[in-house]
């Protein structure tokens, strides 16, 4: 049994315990050459431990090399054999005993070649042999009854194809099939595949039983090949890379992701798995990196962190960097050092960590120079070599080297060229933009990015057409869309809506996966001509929100998803009865079912069929009213002055105007008034006066409004609320996230706000100062039992009210 001692020395330092229990066992080597044997076997963290606690609970299997036992372990005993080691015993077959020096593993057992072999009755002389090989049935046979084909079977293969593309070459088919499948045998299995089911080189390829068949698609495909359809994936319906097998199709690796999604045993997250803990329980991958055990001492800071990246000196967090290899001017060691701030010469880690007291004032502080017999401490050290920056003389610059600002512009220099350079206006404007930027750690960070300098160099040499299609090419990317709204602000590119752009692009994607002409003719009618038609006319010039988006998306996926179903029972919409549209419904396996809806409602006003999904009717707020914690939550919004302004303000527009976030992450600082007379509000045509101290917080954010755009972000902004790309509004997604950490749900607060604006106020009169339909003011007005007539008999009973006045 396995000591706690050891079962903590598993988890804090398995190397070392594997060390000294292989120490216990083998003196021909020496712990050094253990412990770099152990760490090479080991890998990673998780495997280590593995490793560790495998060895701490059998440590006999060192000495007698017998499985059951991880597959690391044997991996072990044949590395510290091939090292030297002698006493240490070679892993043994768990059948014959044989020692090895490869195995098979089955289970946790170990076996040599012949013994892994399984027997089974030959196809073809009926005795039971070891399995050689698999006829074209997939039945087994041995080694003498392998099925005979004489044919070549990339001369199959190119056969097949030819009846595609009669161009296709030979030489081109032969290179993709060898290398898709290099073996000869499993070469003679694609052959027989395809011979068998050719369509799955024309868009059935999710249905392949063997992995390389996608794979050769893609490669003949790539190669020029006519007549191969790349197959979509038959979850998402994208056109990617599929060879992950999910209930008999193949399918990408999202949805594989997807279908692996179970709740995290820490967090509670339903995300994929990356590992489990001792009880066998899900931990998503944010739990697993931050685990405390995970956690390992920077070579560079000393702190226990997340390890960023390994070195030869040892782990290195996010924050620091790979430390050249330096004598320290304190403790004179030679070791991975960084230069200081204070005296701008070496000092390591270690030093950087010690407190003593000062030789000079007597303070027990951190050690910032001198020696360790003659510490100093950081007020007692002499004024550093440099006054400032060596380029522009910077006296503020507070550190060894040219200041940030002039490394940017060196960085500028490298990929746009010298100053003097011509460029297009636009992107001059850029470059004077980045060098000028009021944060240039953050746009020296910017111009770092793997993703940025060569696509800016590309354009200022004009490799790269200053243009939004050659910036499309380049692939998405969070820098690369921060770029185009950079070039887009300082006058480069025109302006677009991106929004809209990604939906049409994802709609393309969808409609060319579709490979039946009848059905894409039919989803293009619908999602483009339909969908997109009434968004554009909707938004009459606007651009599309992320909502808008993710709704047509949502829209788009249950129709692929209705239309499947359909196909799937050799229907169509024109011969869909009412009969199938209820076992539709009835169906658990159906989803999107109120996305369907909306295909089968347009489908009949379109007369292509005579079913009906009747809509879902709203019935007012599903959720419990609070007004309690509306209004505490409104109090605590108006009077908490430690909250930042502009997350008070969005919140108060929720719980006291009822308005979601979507709407005001697009509020413009035109939509607020301030004058000598007080605030008002434009929401919609009739404004609204802000009473205190709601008005005081409008005007100081409209004062000090600030997104977090460095480059590219014009000032003033005429957003509210700035976004962090330049020109650009916050997102719904972000501003939602700020107001969820004030407790502040916006779709329910948005409800209790309107359930109770719409009691009190009449429903014409509430359209028209909170911006929403009409109709949907009366709805709200109904659910909330409000009507004129209750509004009537209170005006009538404000004093001053006369009955010349009625």
């Amino acid at each position: 049994m396995t000591s706690p001692g050891r079962c903590e020395r598993a988890v804090s330092d398995p190397i070392g315990l594997v060390t000294e229990l292989v120490a216990a066992v083998e003196p021909r080597l020496t712990p050094e050459q253990i412990r770099a044997v152990a760490a090479a076997v080991a890998g990673g963290r998780a495997k280590s431990r593995r490793l560790a606690s495998a060895l701490a609970d059998r440590p006999a299997v060192l000495a007698g090399g017998r499985s059951p036992a991880p597959r690391a372990v044997g991996d072990l005993l044949i590395a510290l054999r091939e090292a030297g080691a002698r006493s240490v015993s070679a892993p043994c077959c768990a059948r014959c005993g044989k020692q090895l020096r490869t195995f098979q593993r089955r289970g946790q057992n170990w076996y040599c070649a012949p013994c892994e072999q399984r027997a089974e009755p030959c196809a073809a002389c009926g005795k039971v042999r070891p399995v050689s090989s698999r006829d074209r049935a997939g039945q087994p046979r041995c080694a003498k009854c392998p099925e005979a084909d004489g044919r070549d079977p990339v001369t199959v293969i190119h056969g097949i194809i030819t009846g595609l593309d009669p161009h296709a070459s030979l030489d081109v088919v032969a290179a993709a099939v060898r290398r898709t499948a290099p073996r000869p045998s499993y070469q003679q299995k694609l052959a027989w595949t395809l011979e068998d089911r050719p369509g799955l080189l024309t868009g059935e390829g999710h249905l392949a039983p063997l992995r390389a068949i996608p794979r050769l698609v893609e490669a003949l495909h790539a190669a020029g090949v006519a007549g191969i359809i790349r197959p979509a994936c038959p979850g998402c319906h994208r056109v990617v890379r599929i060879d992950k097998p999910l209930d008999g199709r193949r399918v990408c690796r999202t949805c594989i992701a997807h279908a692996r999604i179970e709740q995290c045993a820490r967090c509670g997250a339903r995300r994929e798995p990356v590992t489990r803990d001792d009880q066998g329980r899900a931990l998503c991958a944010n739990c697993f990196i931050t685990d405390p055990v995970n956690l390992e001492t920077c070579t560079g800071c000393g702190r226990r962190r997340r390890v960023e990246r390994r070195t030869q000196d040892g782990p290195l967090c996010s924050r620091c960097q790979e430390l050249p290899l330096l004598t320290c001017s304190i403790c004179g060691q030679s070791a991975p050092c960084g230069i200081s701030r204070a005296t701008g010469r070496p000092w390591c880690p270690a030093c950087q960590r010690r407190v003593a007291a000062c030789s000079a004032c007597g303070r027990l502080a951190p050690i910032a120079a001198g020696t360790l017999a003659g510490p100093l401490c950081a007020g007692c050290i002499p004024l550093p070599p440099w006054a400032g920056c060596p380029v522009c003389s910077d006296p503020g610059h507070p550190s060894p080297g040219q200041c940030t600002r002039c490394m940017i512009n060196r960085r500028l220099d490298e990929l746009m060229g010298p100053p003097g350079r011509p460029l297009p206006p636009g992107l001059a404007a850029l470059r004077r933009d980045i060098a000028t930027a009021e944060h240039p750690v953050t746009a020296m960070r910017w111009l770092t990015k793997p993703s940025i300098a060569p696509v800016l160099s590309g354009l200022a040499a004009g490799r790269i057409p200053l243009t939004h299609q050659a910036l499309d090419e380049l692939g998405a990317s969070q820098p690369l869309a921060h770029l185009r709204q950079a070039l887009v602000a300082v006058g480069a590119l025109p302006a677009r809506d991106e929004e809209m752009v990604r939906l049409e692009a994802f709609l393309g994607g969808l409609l060319a996966s579709q490979h039946d002409t009848e059905r894409r003719q039919l989803l293009h009618r619908y999602l483009t001509w339909h969908l997109v038609r009434r968004l554009r006319s909707r938004n009459n010039g606007r651009p599309a929100t992320r909502q808008q988006s993710l709704l047509i998306r949502r829209l788009a996926r249950g129709a692929v998803a209705f239309l499947d179903w359909l196909d799937a029972r050799d229907l169509t919409l024109d011969s869909c009865q009412q009969a199938d549209l209820d076992r539709w419904l009835a169906d658990e396996q159906a989803v999107y079912r109120e996305e369907a809806g909306r295909l089968v409602r347009w489908a009949r006003a379109s007369k292509l069929t005579t079913g009906h999904l009747a809509a879902a009717r709203w019935n007012g707020p599903a959720q419990l009213i609070d007004h309690q914690h509306r209004w505490d939550t409104a109090r605590r919004l108006l009077h908490d002055g430690t909250l930042k302004p502009e997350d008070r303000l969005a919140g108060l527009l929720v719980l006291l105007y009822a308005q979601g976030a979507t709407a005001i992450s697009q509020m413009t600082t035109g939509q607020i008034q301030a004058g000598d007379d007080g605030v008002r509000l434009h929401l919609g045509r009739v404004p609204i006066h802000l009473p205190e101290p709601v008005a005081t917080l409008a005007r100081t954010v409209l004062a000090n409004r600030k997104g977090h755009a460095t480059i590219g972000a014009r000032q003033p902004s005429a957003w509210l609320f700035p976004g962090g790309q330049p020109g650009r509004p916050i997102s719904t997604a972000r501003l939602t996230r700020r107001l969820n950490d004030l407790g502040i749900r916006p779709g329910q607060d948005r409800s209790t706000a309107l359930f109770q604006l719409a009691a009190e106020i009449p429903a014409a009169i509430l359209a028209r100062t909170l911006a929403i339909s009409t109709d949907a003011a009366v709805t709200w007005q109904r659910h909330a039992a409000g009507d004129w007539i209750t509004y009537a008999a209170d005006v009538s009973r404000r004093p001053g009210i006369t009955r010349e006045d009625h």
